[in-house]
């Protein structure tokens, strides 16, 4: 376990024994007292660098970072087994434990949504204080279709390459590649370049992961996710609930704000000229509304 100062926050790392194998965690603001915010990168697979960015919300309580099993600073075992959402539940709440957390604010990013939702309607905890959705991905099917959508806006030669790649399963071509960048410009982040905590998330990726519990691609849905679907199951879920997304966002806002309608008494916030990482695109703007949510919750 290492500590290192960043303006006056206290930094502490470490590795959590879970199911599976050891995950790297770490804690920025680790001597500030109040509620902490834990929070689940997206993916699956995707390591928590490009959620960076969050750590500014130190200077008021611990912002806890963790990468889960199979991708970044953790172990990545060979065992597809191991690529399961309930699995996933599991890590989460042995995380909880090992940092003895009673209570926290939860914040999941895209896949981290999933995974939130799933966590709060099988585990029932009592404390979890917030809940922070952003870029939600709570339909697999919607999300599949609207990716789909999104594809017949782009330029006619961009989508024969994309739908003659996805049938053949050959996604290793350049032209693929090239017109993957493109939607990803438009659909995923907006910035030009790309911030380093991204670059450095994708440099991490656990494709294993990623590939056994989605798919191939974005637009191709064969994993164990397949069936996620809990749109129907919100209303269960009594813990205050904020929804973020960008106006481009592969989470879409008009699916997201049906995910809104369906939790009673939930908050929700679009990002203008954004998309799937409007934390990155939109910070400042981000960390208010995160902030304030957080702080209006304990001050009920």
């Amino acid at each position: 376990m290492s500590y290192e100062g960043r303006d006056s926050a206290k930094v502490v790392e470490g590795y959590i024994p879970v199911t599976g194998g050891n995950i790297w965690y770490k804690i920025v603001g680790a001597n500030r007292k109040n509620i902490p915010l834990l929070v689940l990168h997206g993916g699956p697979g995707a390591p928590h660098d490009y959620l960076e960015p969050l750590g500014a919300l130190s200077n008021e309580r611990p912002v806890i970072f963790y990468d889960q099993l199979g991708c970044g600073n953790s172990d990545n075992p060979s065992d597809i087994s191991l690529w399961t959402v309930e699995r996933f539940v599991d890590e989460l709440e042995q995380v909880m434990t090992y940092l003895g957390l009673d209570k926290m604010h939860l914040l999941g990013q895209s896949w981290g949504s999933m995974l939130a939702v799933d966590f709060i309607l099988a585990k029932k905890p009592k404390d979890v204080v917030s809940l922070t959705l952003s870029g939600p991905c709570l339909s697999s099917s919607r999300f599949a279709s609207d990716q789909k959508v999104y594809l017949l806006e782009l330029p006619d030669t961009l989508q024969r390459i994309i739908n003659e790649s996805e049938a053949s399963g050959c996604f290793s071509s350049r032209e693929y590649q090239d017109a993957m960048i493109t939607y990803y410009k438009i659909h995923v982040c907006r910035l030009n370049p790309w911030p380093d905590c991204l670059n450095r998330t994708l440099e991490k990726f656990g494709h294993e992961v990623y590939e056994q519990m989605w798919g191939p691609s974005e637009f191709t849905l064969t994993g164990t996710l397949e069936g996620y679907e809990r749109v129907d199951l919100l209303k269960e879920i009594s813990v205050p609930t904020l929804f973020t997304c960008g106006r481009y966002d592969e989470a879409t806002p008009s699916t997201t704000a049906h995910y809104h309608s369906m939790l009673p008494g939930s908050e929700i916030v679009i990002f203008e000229d954004a998309s799937h990482q409007h934390h990155l695109e939109k910070t400042g703007e981000y960390l208010e509304v995160v902030r304030n949510f957080i702080d209006k919750t304990e001050n009920r």
